[in-house]
């Protein structure tokens, strides 16, 4: 099945059950404020290196939290409560998705947080359309924290970063506490999300959870 090129004067996407298997669906387009919405709302997202066009996924299963499920362990809830970090929401996202651009990840050559991303996530969170936690330490240092796209009571979670053991695990602890959210997409499984209650559901059961929630 050929994957869809986009042109940047037209703003829209082919039908998301067009995506190949590994969820590749379209090439092109551009990182526009209206571009990134309207993909988000459709479950698309994009995800490519810097030597490479705009590619934008819809996995055939998506890998996703629901809040209620997420597997917190009692030395993590200890260490939460413990009072050794302070978290802020939203205080320094670009800070936080710079050092998420700067972790060095298994089996990835380089980042895909290239700099044209980092400058249309921050345009989306001026909008009001993205989020960041932030985990600080006693030196009031920045060691760890998330960040991704808030629409509504749906979280599309980017990426996440630690500098110090378990911070990334904190960061996603705290957004889980502020009860603003009913679903987070991890987009991909990772072993790290799927021991935090990361599971696969369909991409039908996805879309119907993400067009209630996103409105």
């Amino acid at each position: 099945m050929p994957v869809f090129l986009l042109e940047e004067e037209l703003l829209e996407f082919p039908p998301v059950h067009l995506a190949e298997l590994d969820g590749l669906l379209a090439v092109g387009g551009d990182l526009s404020i209206n571009r990134l919405l309207l993909a988000y709302r459709h479950g698309i997202f994009p995800w490519y290196s810097a030597d490479e066009p705009i590619l934008w996924y819809c996995p055939k299963n998506r890998f996703v939290i629901y809040p209620e499920n997420f597997h917190a362990s009692k030395s993590l809830q200890k260490l939460y409560h413990k009072g050794i970090y302070s978290y802020t929401i939203n205080q320094n996202f670009d800070a936080v998705i710079q050092a998420c651009s700067q972790i060095n990840r298994k089996d990835q050559d380089g980042t895909w947080i290239t700099d044209e991303m980092m400058q249309a996530y921050s345009k989306l969170f001026k909008e009001g359309y993205a989020l960041s936690i932030e985990v600080w330490n006693h030196k009031k240092e920045l060691v760890g924290g998330l960040y991704g796209v808030l629409l509504n009571r749906f979280f599309a979670g980017e990426s996440m970063f630690s500098k110090e053991s378990n911070t990334s695990k904190l960061a996603m602890y705290h957004l889980i506490q502020q009860d603003i959210i009913d679903l987070i997409d991890c987009q991909f499984h990772t072993e790290h999300l799927e021991s935090l209650g990361g599971i696969y559901i369909p991409l039908n059961t996805y879309l119907t959870t993400l067009n209630k929630l996103a409105k």
